[in-house]
């Protein structure tokens, strides 16, 4: 689909770019036209505070946010990997489980550290993705002009955590993460080609579940 083709257009709530071009994969058939916050003319550094305790929190919060700032439809993810063994961290905290300015490598070397020792029965974890579309149109907010929340959707990738990085594909904890339907040492998702990624993945079933609403927008 071109972008002279493009339907509705839809702020994608980040700056990453490889979690915009996931996405843009991901939603193609829903026929909306996907822009990052730098298209959509937000100004680096404006962001709202994450406060929320869970991924559906944060995803409204960020979706609300950029749709009253774009006055456009927009849609925010918020998702992460949680790790049995850690009661469910890091969480809402997957970004900067290593610090804020933690980078990939950073935060895969600090779960591997947390995880040292255990046998692979003890390393389940899971990636989990929360989708939030909210409409920023002027004629979608209500009276006081409140921000409605359209839609909402969620996807898991259950798997266990690998003993060292492999692979240099994908992004976040791929290099560490196996998929369940992989053994323990096998290939982790750093190995995956990108459309096998999206078949399993945890955004790709959001993804899925959102694509009814984003093709019902007009």
């Amino acid at each position: 689909m071109s972008r002279a083709d493009s339907g509705q257009r839809v702020v994608v709530a980040t700056r990453s770019a490889h979690k915009l071009r996931e996405l843009r994969q991901l939603l193609e058939p829903a026929g909306a036209e996907l822009i990052g916050l730098d298209e959509a003319g937000v100004p680096p550094g404006d962001e709202p505070v994450e406060y929320g305790t869970t991924f559906e929190a944060n995803a409204r919060i960020k979706a609300r946010y950029y749709a009253r700032l774009s006055g456009l439809p927009t849609l925010a993810d918020d998702s992460g990997i949680e790790v049995e063994a850690l009661g469910g961290a890091p969480g809402v905290h997957t970004r900067r489980y290593a610090g804020p300015d933690a980078t990939d490598a950073d935060n895969n070397s600090r779960l591997l550290t947390a995880l040292a020792g255990l046998l692979p029965d003890r390393r389940a974890a899971r990636y989990v993705c929360v989708l939030v579309l909210a409409d920023g149109r002027p004629v979608a907010r209500g009276a006081r002009g409140g921000i409605p929340i359209l839609a909402e959707t969620r996807g898991t990738c259950r798997g266990r955590i690998a003993t060292e990085p492999r692979g240099g594909g994908g992004f976040g904890y791929d290099p560490i993460f196996e998929p369940a339907s992989e053994p323990p040492g096998g290939r982790t998702l750093g190995l995956w080609s990108a459309a096998d990624k999206n078949r399993i993945s945890h955004r790709s079933r959001a993804a899925r579940r959102m694509r009814p609403r984003l093709a019902a927008l007009r």
